[in-house]
């Protein structure tokens, strides 16, 4: 099976922080963050692990997730085009048909992608997508008329988003936009014709946008040192 990691972004929000690098190679605990996904595609038996990433990056991307198991190659996008667009250019640079996991490569997430995919064919899915519960980014005030019965800091709320770990088949792939994102037109599309599933994630999803973020996420991999299971520290 093959994977594409979705690796175009630039790290404009983490300044400093990104040390010149694209997001997808900002270092957590070490490491580029898309060497822990390499890692859990690997253990999940993916071969062949396609990176979209920006023209001119190429190499940086090769060097630095080389020789983690899975054969590693860059498919460059010459002007933006987008996570849809993104995704459909790297799927044709695949060597064989049917399913692919494809993941935004800025992110640690443990999701049992072996779950992922046994679900996706159970399905029998065009596309399945990983939705994690959604928190709230405040404090709630809970009330009573107007009296204030009690506080709850950043609660669960009851609503799920998708945390960017998919797997596709070729009905999926073959609807996504030449540019665009995926999420607002092939997904909802598929949605409506009953073609759209999603696994739901209650693990570790850690995004890394801000320099607070990327504490958070260090802070994480320092308490839990060789996560997720079998990457190689």
């Amino acid at each position: 099976m093959e994977a594409i990691i979705l690796a175009g972004g630039k790290a404009e929000r983490l300044g400093d922080a990104a040390g010149g690098r694209p997001k997808a190679l900002v270092e957590v605990g070490g490491r580029p963050l898309a060497a822990y996904q390499v890692d859990q595609l690997a253990a999940a038996g993916v071969e062949r692990v396609l990176v979209s990433c920006a023209a001119g990056q190429e190499e940086v991307f090769a060097s630095a997730l080389g020789g983690l198991g899975p054969e590693i190659v860059t498919v460059p996008e010459h002007e933006p085009l987008g996570r849809g667009g993104g995704i459909r250019l790297a799927a044709s640079a695949r060597r064989v048909d049917g399913d692919v996991f494809a993941l935004n490569g800025d992110e640690l997430v443990d999701v049992d992608l072996a779950k992922l995919i046994g679900l996706h064919r159970r399905r029998n899915a065009a596309a399945t997508i990983t939705v994690v519960p959604l928190r709230s980014p405040f404090g709630v005030v809970e009330l009573d008329d107007d009296s204030v019965t009690g506080f709850r800091e950043a609660p669960r709320l009851d609503q799920w988003v998708s945390c960017g770990v998919y797997a596709l088949g070729e009905e999926a792939l073959a609807r996504l936009p030449e540019r665009g994102d995926h999420e607002a037109t092939t997904f909802p599309e598929l949605a409506a014709d009953g073609r759209l599933h999603a696994l739901r994630h209650e693990g570790i999803w850690l995004t890394v946008n801000t320099p607070k973020d990327l504490r958070v996420a260090n802070d994480f991999l320092a308490d839990n040192p060789g996560w997720p299971a079998g990457s190689r520290a």
